[in-house]
């Protein structure tokens, strides 16, 4: 609970014109944002541009910030938006671009998918786990999201309702379908 209060004084801080306040909320959330636009975009270099762009927008928008939620799960919806909208545009400009699948290293390193991270499981092969990484890659972006934010960032439902802003069973129906697509590719591999 400190954390959030913590947060939410530095807000009204930066609301008050602290700029150093804002600095000290970009220190601590900048890299939980990189990770969550990693999920987008591959390429490391445009990770941390559309990173940059989140915060700034959100220093921007900063004022209206009511505080009805949580600042973090604010700021994750405007660093999804930032990292849909560069994907949108991109695509716009290239019509025929296909998703990289190289996505797996990005996720060295996290948690991963809890549910595969049982002890029996942890010594699931490469394979299994580059096929796991390749079948979110290849999700639609919704789904993507949806899976992404609950598996690797931690997210409750209500949070990721807010961030995705769309009903809880929104969510719920496309982590469902997420994981059920994850397991069609797993199968194979795990009979």
């Amino acid at each position: 609970m400190g954390s959030n209060l913590l947060d939410a004084e530095l807000v009204k801080r930066v609301q008050a014109g602290d700029t150093a306040a804002y600095d000290v909320l970009v220190q601590k959330y900048q890299h939980k944002v990189v990770n969550l636009v990693g999920r987008f975009v591959s390429d490391q270099a445009e990770c941390y541009d559309i990173t940059q762009d989140a915060f700034i927008k959100a220093y921007r928008a900063i004022g209206n910030f009511r505080g009805d939620s949580q600042f973090y799960t604010w700021l994750y919806r405007i660093a999804a938006n930032t990292a849909k909208n560069y994907l949108a545009s991109r695509a716009r400009k290239s019509p025929n671009n296909t998703v990289d699948v190289e996505d797996a290293e990005h996720f060295e390193g996290e948690s991963g998918l809890k549910e595969y991270a049982n002890p029996e499981n942890l010594l699931l092969t490469e394979e299994i786990k580059q096929t796991i990484f390749a079948a979110i890659e290849a999700l639609p972006d919704d789904l993507k999201s949806a899976i992404t934010l609950r598996e690797i960032e931690g997210l409750s439902y209500e949070e990721i309702a807010e961030v995705m802003d769309c009903p809880i069973g929104t969510v719920r129906s496309r982590i469902f379908r997420a994981r059920d697509v994850i397991d069609k590719e797993l199968r194979p591999l795990l009979e």
